[in-house]
C-alpha cells in the first residue's frame, strides 16, 4: 500500500472491489442525468430547445454574445 490513506485511491482499496468497478466500465459512478430519465421526459425536455436548462447567461447579454462569437473553437 502507498502511504495515501485516502479511499478513493485505488491503490488503498481490496483488488475484488477494484475488480468489480472496473468491470463496470466507469458506468458505476454515471447514475443520473439524461441518459437515465425515460424517453417520454427526455422527448419533453428536447422538445424546449434548451429552454429548461437553467442557462448561464442573460439572454443578450454581452458575455452571452462573446461565447457565441467563440463557438466552438477551443481555448
Amino acid at each position: 500500500m502507498s502511504g495515501n490513506t485516502n479511499p478513493g485511491n485505488f491503490a488503498n482499496r481490496p483488488k475484488e472491489e477494484v475488480s468489480e468497478i472496473a468491470s463496470k466500465g466507469g458506468q458505476s459512478s454515471h447514475t443520473g442525468g439524461f441518459a437515465s430519465m425515460d424517453a417520454d421526459k427526455q422527448k419533453d425536455i428536447a422538445s424546449q430547445g434548451g429552454q429548461a436548462s437553467s442557462g448561464s447567461f442573460e439572454p443578450g447579454s454581452e458575455k452571452a454574445k462573446e461565447a457565441g462569437r467563440k463557438g466552438g473553437s477551443s481555448s
